[in-house]
């Protein structure tokens, strides 16, 4: 009997060829089903943002439809969020991964009952802005912050959650100050 010739087959089993080849196909086979399951996989939508109705005489107008529908998809790492119905006209929010927290803009407010002559503005790029305290009506300490765009034919109010940064704001602005004019301030009476 000789052995030599029985090299190619062990007497255990098949060639280790052809497991190698088996491991391979089956290794493959895993990794392409693991590719289309994520590729099949649809992000979960933003939840919607509930917001409260506020006195907003001008959301409709064709100022607020131009801004509205100049509006990014992102505001820094946030993104559009739908807003919960009934949904105010005039509104946009986004929000980011993970947060409870949205930015919100509103569009065609009233003007600000604190916007008074000698109030204090920051001009951002082209636009004025007027801030409101923490949350936009009183100070609450949640760090909120609302600001008021104050140069143009509708006031504007953005409101921003603590740590937002910059990149919202300057976004915004540069949407307002592309789509609608420059207008004279009109500040209410100092009291």
């Amino acid at each position: 009997m000789n052995t030599d010739t029985d090299t190619d087959t062990d007497a255990d089993g098949p060639p280790r060829t052809l497991l190698i080849a088996a491991v391979v196909v089956a290794v493959t086979a895993v990794v392409v089903l693991l590719v289309v399951a994520v590729s099949r996989q649809r992000a979960v939508p933003p939840r919607p943002v509930p917001l409260v109705g506020i006195p907003a005489p001008q959301a409709t107008s064709a100022d607020c439809a131009t801004v509205l529908g100049a509006l990014p998809d992102g505001l820094g790492d946030a993104v559009r969020a739908p807003l919960a119905e009934p949904a105010p006209p005039g509104a946009a929010a986004w929000r980011s991964d993970g947060s409870d927290e949205a930015i919100v803009l509103r569009c065609g407010v009233d003007r600000p009952v604190e916007f008074v002559v000698g109030a204090p503005l920051q001009a951002v790029d082209d636009v004025q802005w007027f801030r409101v305290g923490e949350s936009g009506v009183a100070d609450t300490g949640d760090g909120r912050s609302t600001w008021y765009a104050v140069d143009r034919g509708v006031y504007l109010a953005l409101t921003l959650p603590a740590g937002s940064g910059p990149t919202p704001i300057q976004q915004i602005t540069s949407v307002i100050a592309k789509s609608l004019p420059a207008k004279p301030l009109d500040p209410a009476p100092a009291r």
